[in-house]
């Protein structure tokens, strides 16, 4: 007899995965399953930022606006080792929108969504603000700074999926599904591990499509339906670059053709520059940041930058297709960022709920409102929404309190160098002490893969995160690849491989 699930869910990104942990969290029976790595897709190709998206009220996205603006400071509660305030510096660009305009725009960005923690907007004077200094002398006078925050976008998703975990669902990684059908009232969907080959039929009561990218696609070929509704594919390319000025704000650029570009302070020593809007078709997997893309940002960057901003200067480069709801838009850049539920329900069957586009800032309330959809099938009656209140793990601590968590990691591990605990606080929070449990000395920690990666930290992301490669370990659940060299990277697979943890996809 096979498993009966309340809620099976397709795909492990960040909707996926806080609808995981929200319905758990209610009581219900979920089981979860991702293709690749949990926060392979889409959510890990983002441009880190928790924000209301300021250019989106140029198109009337008021609703959209509103509730990302109000979602900031809630997740920044829930999680704040890795989501923090991030202020911006907006220049006013002669030619471009006016500085009424954009003040008018902050006015509302202050006032819709109700800030309560973080700073409003100033006005700066370029001329004198240290923000002026990197860029063009005597082009750009006036400026304005308001709030938002960024995040580490993986360890959001994982952070959910550990949460959900530990309330009783099951989540498989590297767990494709093969295909699914309606029996009636219940779900027949048959998985495959990827890397075993092995096979497993479970029953649900309902099948939720939070495949992002592949959403159409699981729906043709997995289930044999078609949608009503459509995903435009749109990717987003970033560049990564050395620090390119000392301060700690980021900015927001104008583009002549309409689009805006950022420049965020990045993992302590870089500037995450993007993105692009370009629609894109064929495998989601396969998309790379473009020559075109590339030399696209430079230009943009370097428009405002007094130091042009280079193709020899990049470190790294990434790019990943947004889902977004097709809505007709002409251009890419103006398709809406809200997300659409297409619920399939009929009499005496099995219901499915495919969610179209979302942003990583309101998938909180994305989840909310998908188990709101299925609300009649499932929720035990009475059972409110949570999710609003509750840290995340790891986050079980107070905003202002991260400086805490890092004097509390050095008392339990002073041998640790202030750097190396400072980078444990912000990536784990208060796990970081579970994460060093039983380690007295250096010598504890094990081998040392470099940039302060030990074994400890390997065998706790391979126990506790669902990593099984370098990639997963260096790229998504740490950004120490930023840091470590070709060599280093294989020897962290080939350990892995020896101590027969994972076998290497990177």
């Amino acid at each position: 007899m096979t498993q009966l699930y309340d809620i099976a869910i397709i795909g492990g990104g960040i909707n996926g995965c806080g609808i995981a942990r929200d319905a758990a969290g209610r009581g219900m029976s979920v089981i979860l399953a991702e293709m690749n790595d949990l926060g392979s897709g889409t959510s890990s190709w983002s441009t880190k930022l928790v924000h209301g998206g300021l250019r989106y009220l140029e198109y009337y996205e008021f609703r959209l606006v509103r509730e990302a603006l109000s979602e900031r400071e809630v997740l920044w509660k829930l999680a704040p080792h890795i989501i923090r305030p991030q202020r911006f510096v907006l220049p006013h660009h002669t030619g471009l929108r006016p500085a009424w305009l954009l003040r008018l725009g902050l006015f509302l960005y202050d006032h819709i969504g109700g800030r309560k923690l973080l700073p409003p907007t100033r006005t700066l004077d370029l001329a004198t603000d240290p923000t002026g200094i990197p860029l063009k002398p005597g082009m750009f006078h006036k400026g304005f700074e308001y709030s938002d925050c960024r995040v580490d976008d993986v360890r959001l998703v994982i952070a959910n999926a550990q949460d959900a975990d530990a309330r009783g669902a099951v989540i498989r990684p590297r767990t494709k599904v093969v295909n699914a059908a309606r029996e009636g009232d219940i779900w027949r969907v048959t998985f495959e591990h990827t890397k075993t080959g092995a096979t497993e039929t479970i029953s649900a009561r309902t099948l939720v499509n939070a495949a992002g990218p592949w959403v159409e696609d699981v729906l043709s070929t997995k289930i044999g339906m078609n949608a009503g509704a459509h995903v435009r594919l749109v990717q987003g390319a970033h560049i990564v670059v050395r620090k390119l000025y000392d301060h700690d704000r980021a900015y927001i650029f104008q583009n002549g053709d309409g689009r805006i570009i950022f420049a965020i302070p990045y993992e302590d020593d870089f500037t995450l520059i993007g993105t692009t809007d370009n629609d894109v078709h064929g495998d989601p997997a396969k998309v790379t940041a473009t020559p075109g893309e590339i030399d696209y940002l430079c230009t943009a960057a370097s428009e405002y930058f007094v130091k042009p901003v280079t193709r020899a200067q990049i470190v790294w480069t990434f790019a990943g297709v947004r889902p977004l709801y097709d809505d007709g838009a002409s251009e890419a850049k103006s398709a809406t960022r809200d997300y659409v539920f297409e619920l399939d329900e009929k009499l005496g069957a099995a219901p499915l709920l495919s969610i179209f586009g979302g942003k990583i800032t309101t998938y909180r309330r994305l989840s909310e409102a998908a188990l709101a959809k299925l609300d009649g099938y499932l929720s035990p009656a009475g059972f409110k929404p949570w999710t609003s209140t509750a840290p995340l793990p790891g986050g079980d601590f107070d905003v202002e309190g991260l400086d805490t968590i890092n004097a509390r990691i050095l008392a339990s591990a002073p041998f640790l160098s202030a750097s190396h605990a400072r980078r444990l606080a912000r990536t784990y929070g208060t796990r970081a002490l579970f994460l060093l449990e039983g380690v007295h000395s250096t010598a504890d920690l094990g081998r040392d893969f470099g940039a302060t990666l030990s074994e400890v930290e390997v065998r706790y992301l391979v126990r506790h995160e669902w990593a099984q490669t370098a990639e997963d370990i260096v790229w998504r659940r740490t950004k120490l690849g930023l840091r470590l060299d070709r060599a280093q990277v294989d020897a962290l697979t080939n350990w892995l491989e020896t101590a027969g943890l994972s076998v290497s996809m990177v």
